[in-house]
């Protein structure tokens, strides 16, 4: 029996609020139920630990959720992800979300094989924009999406995150040309 899609939201909403409020360490499958009205066999129904309900609600939670862009360029395309990444990792709920799971996982191996599970579901949703752009020309066939998106995401966590600087307005626009362009002499 499926917990249902309602339950599923409330208990996904529930651990990521309480994860933003209170670190991956005192965020604890009972408080999960409580704030979510279920019972924590049901929870443990569908998630045997706590580091797997957490995989499951950053994949299927709405805070981290992001839908690949179709600007109609790749260009176009990087800078909106980088824009919403930005975003997501400067503006509360998301930013504590982020900060708590992904440095909780840093040093909990079972966390760290579920985040590996986000990244890898993040990668798939966004395929489209490396497809279109190989399909349009803009794009070699034999780019590595990994990659791009790897500096392109470090660019912001290292500013946003590690650095704690407040990222400007223009730099999605700076960080996709740097990696599309370079940033060498011409």
């Amino acid at each position: 029996m499926d917990p249902g899609p309602r339950r599923a939201a409330a208990i996904f909403q529930a651990t990521l609020e309480l994860l933003a409020e209170h670190g991956y360490e005192r965020l604890t499958v009972e408080g999960v139920a409580e704030r979510a009205g279920v019972n924590k066999t049901t929870i443990y129904r569908w998630w045997p630990s706590k580091a797997a309900l957490l995989g499951a609600a950053l994949t299927h939670g709405a805070p981290l959720d992001l839908a690949a862009p179709d600007t109609g360029s790749l260009r176009g395309d990087l800078t909106e992800l980088v824009r919403v990444l930005v975003r997501l990792l400067t503006t509360p709920p998301a930013s504590g979300v982020a900060v708590a799971a992904f440095g909780a996982a840093a040093g909990n191996p079972e966390l760290a094989e579920y985040t590996r599970g986000f990244f890898a579901d993040r990668l798939a949703r966004e395929r489209p924009v490396f497809e279109r752009a190989v399909a349009r020309g803009e794009l070699s066939p034999d780019a590595d999406p990994m990659l791009l998106t790897d500096l392109l995401a470090g660019a912001v966590w290292v500013r946003a995150v590690f650095r704690g600087l407040p990222v400007a307005d223009d730099f999605p626009e700076h960080a996709v040309t740097a990696v599309l362009d370079g940033i060498g002499r011409t």
